[in-house]
């Protein structure tokens, strides 16, 4: 909330894709308390319901769709379950996103590299399309964030198709900003460091304490801390700020983005 103690987002309607766990769980609740009606999409129903369940009993609003978002149809479905029910969409948080089967690039399999580009890459380019749409539609300007991650600059053994789809990521805001910035609405990206969310624990807790010795602010980050910039960047604070992709990492790059 501002100064003021008023919510930033109220009336405004949100659209938050992975929302069931992790940084997707926690932005939208902080949509939520910021005045959001919000929409929670992923593939699973229940930490979905759990979410929504969470934000209604904290005074919020929020409906679930459970969807694949790298399906257009399901994307579609999304949009016009959003429309149908709040009839308007404000802001997209484009934040579902997997690891998929990585590894050396000679091992990876061609199946799971379509699966890692067609859900974190296509996925957002979808929605993105699908929203747009609507905004456009509407005239009231409306405010895009996508999850990329600090990879896209940068990489580790093993991450090839991971790091190309965020870098992706990075380069399609910059073109969707020159093409819909004078209509008032304006698409960035979050490029998360290390964050504890469960995609990290599974590789094992022994991984944590040396990633949280290498951060500037010696720790890893919480999906609040990414959570909290998402949401800021929807509101009026960050008017001025489009096509842009912002590390949220804790200075962990800044010996170098490995």
């Amino acid at each position: 909330m501002n100064d003021s103690g008023n919510p930033r987002l109220a009336g405004k309607v949100v659209i938050v894709t992975g929302a069931g766990s992790g940084i997707g769980e926690a932005a939208a609740r902080t949509f939520a308390r910021e005045g959001a009606r919000v929409v929670l999409v992923g593939r699973r129903e229940t930490p979905l319901r759990a979410n929504a369940e969470a934000i209604s009993q904290a005074g919020g609003e929020a409906i679930m769709v459970a969807a694949d978002v790298s399906s257009s149809g399901d994307v579609e479905r999304v949009v016009a379950d959003t429309l149908d029910r709040f009839g308007q969409i404000d802001c997209v948080f484009n934040n579902a996103g997997i690891q998929g089967n990585g590894g050396p690039v000679v091992e990876m399999e061609e199946a799971s590299f379509d699966e890692l580009i067609a859900i974190n890459l296509k996925g957002p380019w979808l929605l993105t399309r699908a929203v747009l749409r609507a905004m456009l539609d509407g005239g009231h300007g409306g405010a895009i964030v996508n999850t990329s991650s600090f990879l896209s600059t940068g990489a580790a053994a093993g991450t090839s198709a991971y790091s190309a789809s965020k870098a992706g990521l990075d380069a399609m805001i910059r073109a969707i900003a020159l093409e819909v910035g004078d209509k008032g609405i304006r698409i960035n990206n979050i490029n998360p460091g290390v964050i504890d969310t469960p995609m990290l624990r599974a590789h094992g807790e022994e991984v944590i304490p040396p990633l949280a010795a290498r951060a500037a602010l010696g720790r890893i980050g919480t999906p609040q801390d990414v959570a909290d910039v998402a949401v800021w960047l929807c509101t009026d604070e960050a008017r001025f700020i489009t096509g842009q992709s912002m590390l949220v990492d804790g200075g962990f790059t800044i010996p170098g983005p490995r």
